[in-house]
């Protein structure tokens, strides 16, 4: 068993490699250009939602108020006719990628934290070479992509998205395993 505090230095390098692994794939490679299409008839469909004011939220339309209403008769009409939608209405204003990015490294210094603690409860002290990269690398790989399955799953999040980011998290599972089997505290 190894210590957590012993795994500093791996946490915020993979947290680094990670992030700027992240920012090529999303930003230098056109691997996730065809993420988000556009909407048909996008200022019609800008012109009938800007006037209701919806705050920033995720929405569901149509959305019954309770399981009686969704056993009724006009809910299965209106979703039988729709539109049926799944929305995130973000707030108004000039976008800032700031929030998103630090949230983002803390999130990947969250996932670096928690692969530690399993390996360093799971692994002998002093593990072998591919030990720690087949162990980080799943470890690392269920935090950065497993509970996105359940978007498409529930949500009908396009698979092809999914499978991108399924993609993107085993690249930042084995490079998460490759800092931690560099750096591992003997």
């Amino acid at each position: 068993m190894t210590v957590l505090s012993a795994f500093w230095l791996p946490i915020l390098l993979s947290a680094v490699a990670v992030f700027i692994v992240s920012s090529i794939i999303h930003m230098v490679l056109p691997w996730h250009k065809s993420d988000y299409p556009k909407v048909p008839n996008e200022e019609a469909v800008r012109s009938a939602l800007g006037p209701l004011s919806i705050p920033p939220g995720d929405y569901m339309v149509p959305r019954p108020s309770g399981r009686d209403e969704m056993k009724s008769a006009e809910f299965a009409e209106k979703v039988r006719v729709g539109p049926n939608v799944i929305m995130t209405v973000l707030p108004n204003g000039p976008w800032s990628m700031s929030r998103n990015l630090i949230l983002w490294f803390l999130y990947l210094v969250v996932v670096g934290i928690l692969v530690a603690a399993l390996a360093g409860s799971a692994l002998p002290r002093i593990p072998e070479h591919h030990e720690i990269i087949h162990f980080i690398t799943v470890a690392a790989f269920m935090g950065y992509a497993v509970a996105l399955w359940q978007n498409s799953i529930w949500y009908r999040r396009a698979w092809s998205f999914t499978i991108k980011a399924t993609v993107d998290a085993v690249i930042y599972g084995f490079v998460t395993a490759m800092i931690f089997a560099w750096l591992w505290p003997q």
